[in-house]
C-alpha cells in the first residue's frame, strides 16, 4: 500500500503544538490515535447496510499508525501472527505467504504489515471521525497537562482574572507562573466572598482548592476566595517576620460566608512569636494598621481579629474572644475540652457576637466548646451539676464506642481463626510448597526462546520492509 500523503503535516503539528501549548510528540500521538480511529470507522462503514458490525471493541488492538514527517504522510500498520492456517485475516498471516519473503520465518512469530487504504477509499465519514477524535484527544492532553502542572504547585495562591459566568460559578483565567499559558478555573458560589464584585477582567487573589477529575470534562481546577489558606498567604506576604520565621501563624478560623446576610465575613488568626522580644500581634497589624489593612483590602473589607496564641488553654480561650473582655475562664471538662467563660454583663453581647459569630469562631480556633456566661448571674454549684451530668453521658458514649470496637475486633479475629482452620482442612493449590516452581523454571527458560524469537522477528520485519520497498 502507498503512503497516504498529508501535505503540510509537519507544519500542522507545529502549529497545533504552538496553539495548544502541547509538546510536538504529544500532538503526534494524538494524531496517530485519531487516524487509527478514522481507519476503524472506515472499516465499519464497509458493512453498513450489508450486515451487522462484526468488530468488537478490542478487534483493532493490533493496528497502529506510523507518521512519516519527511514525506508528510502516514501508513496504517497491522501486527499479525504467523500461523499454518489463517482464521482471521486482520490478526494472522499464513506461514507460506511469509516464507516467500523470509525463509527463516516460524509459526508464532509476529510481522508488521502495511494495510493502508487508498486515500479515496478513506471516506468522508472516516475523515470526520479523525477530526473529531483529534480535537477530543488534544483537549484531553491539555487537561492532563494542566492537572500535572498545577498538582505539584508549591504556591497554592494564584492571580485570577474573571472571564465569564456559568450558572452561579465564576470562570477565571489563572496561570501557574510567568510565561505559562492561562487556563480556566472555576470559582463555585460557596467559595465566593459576599463583598466581591465579580465583573469581566477584574483580578483577584484565589486559593487553588483542588485539581479534580470531572466526569466527561477531565481534570478541572477549582479555586476559592473563602479558604483560610488565602488569609495565611496574605499575612505571609505582608509580614516580614512571618517570612523570616520569628512569627508563626498557629491557627486560623474563618467564616467567609455567614449563615445570615446581616453578619459580615470574619476571620480570627492566632499567632505566636519564636523570639521573646517580638510582639506577634503588633507585627501582623503593623504601624497604624498598615499591614493588616492590606489583607483587609484584598478580602474586600473582611473583619480580621489577630490574637496571641497561648499554651495555657484558659488564656488562649480568653484571647480568642477578643475584642470582648473576659473575667474568668473555667475549664469545667478538660478531657472533653469544655469551658465556661464568665464575662461582665456589658460584655455579654460582644463576647457572643452577632448571631453567635464571635464565640463560634473562637470555638473553631481553639478547638474547645465554649459557653458564654453572665458573671453576675453565674451559679457555680448548679452549673457544675449540669456539667457532671454531661461528663457522665460522654463517658457512657465513649465506653459504648470502645465496647463496639472491641466486639468488632473480636469478630474479625474469630473469622480469621476460622478461615485458617478451614484452610488447614481444605488447603488451596497455592498453599502447597512446590506451587509455582514449575512456572518459575519455565519462566527462567523463556528468555532464551524470547531472544531467539526477537532475532527472528527483526529478520522477518526487515525482509518484509525490503519486499515492500
Amino acid at each position: 500500500m502507498a503512503l497516504v500523503l498529508l501535505p503540510g503535516l509537519s507544519n500542522l503539528i507545529d502549529d497545533i503544538s504552538e496553539e495548544k501549548k502541547l509538546p510536538p510528540q504529544v500532538v503526534e500521538a494524538a494524531l496517530r490515535e485519531a487516524l487509527l480511529k478514522g481507519y476503524e470507522r472506515y472499516r465499519r462503514t464497509l458493512y453498513l447496510g450489508i450486515s451487522d458490525d462484526p468488530f468488537d471493541e478490542e478487534y483493532f488492538s493490533n493496528f497502529d499508525v506510523a507518521l512519516d514527517l519527511e514525506e508528510e504522510g502516514y501508513r496504517v500498520l497491522a501486527s499479525k501472527i504467523i500461523v499454518e492456517e489463517v482464521e482471521s485475516d486482520d490478526h494472522q498471516i499464513a506461514l507460506a505467504e511469509v516464507m516467500q519473503v523470509a525463509d527463516d520465518a516460524q509459526v508464532g512469530d509476529t510481522v508488521v504489515l502495511d494495510v493502508t487504504p487508498e486515500k479515496e477509499d478513506f471516506g468522508r465519514m472516516a475523515a470526520a471521525t479523525t477530526k473529531q477524535v483529534l480535537a477530543q484527544k488534544l483537549r484531553d492532553q491539555q487537561r492532563r497537562m494542566i492537572q500535572e502542572e498545577f498538582a505539584d504547585l508549591e504556591d497554592p495562591v494564584l492571580t485570577a482574572r474573571v472571564i465569564r459566568f456559568e450558572r452561579q460559578s465564576v470562570i477565571m483565567a489563572v496561570s501557574s507562573g510567568l510565561g505559562r499559558p492561562e487556563v480556566e478555573a472555576e470559582l463555585p458560589r460557596r467559595d465566593q466572598l459576599p463583598n466581591d464584585n465579580y465583573r469581566a477582567n477584574a483580578t483577584f487573589k484565589v486559593f487553588l482548592k483542588e485539581v479534580s477529575e470531572v466526569p466527561r470534562r477531565g481534570p478541572q481546577l477549582f479555586v476559592s476566595r473563602a479558604n483560610a489558606g488565602l488569609v495565611v498567604y496574605l499575612f505571609e506576604n505582608e509580614v516580614p517576620e512571618i517570612q523570616e520565621g520569628s512569627v508563626r501563624i498557629v491557627a486560623v478560623a474563618r467564616e467567609a460566608n455567614p449563615p445570615s446576610r446581616s453578619v459580615g465575613p470574619r476571620t480570627k488568626v492566632a499567632v505566636d512569636s519564636i523570639e521573646r522580644e517580638v510582639d506577634p500581634v503588633g507585627a501582623c497589624i503593623g504601624a497604624r494598621g498598615s499591614r493588616i489593612q492590606q489583607v483587609v483590602n484584598e478580602l474586600r473589607g473582611e473583619k480580621i481579629d489577630v490574637i496571641r496564641w497561648s499554651a495555657d488553654p484558659g488564656q488562649y480561650i480568653a484571647n480568642s474572644l477578643s475584642p470582648a473582655r473576659v473575667d474568668v475562664v473555667r475549664l469545667v471538662d478538660p478531657e472533653g475540652q469544655h469551658a465556661h467563660v464568665l464575662v461582665p454583663p456589658d460584655q455579654l453581647s460582644l463576647a457572643i457576637g452577632r448571631e453567635g459569630q464571635n464565640v463560634r469562631l473562637a470555638a473553631r480556633l481553639t478547638g474547645w466548646k465554649i459557653d458564654i456566661k453572665n458573671a453576675a448571674e453565674y451559679d457555680q454549684n448548679s452549673e457544675d451539676a449540669v456539667v457532671a451530668e454531661l461528663i457522665s453521658q460522654r463517658q457512657e458514649e465513649e465506653a459504648l464506642q470502645r465496647q463496639t470496637e472491641e466486639r468488632l475486633a473480636a469478630e474479625q479475629a474469630a473469622r480469621a481463626e476460622e478461615d485458617a482452620r478451614l484452610r488447614e482442612l481444605y488447603p488451596l493449590p497455592e498453599d502447597a510448597e512446590d506451587y509455582g516452581e514449575d512456572d518459575t523454571e519455565a519462566a527462567q527458560e523463556e528468555p532464551v526462546e524470547a531472544e531467539e524469537s526477537a532475532e527472528d522477528l527483526q529478520d522477518v520485519v526487515k525482509n518484509k520492509e525490503d519486499g515492500t520497498r
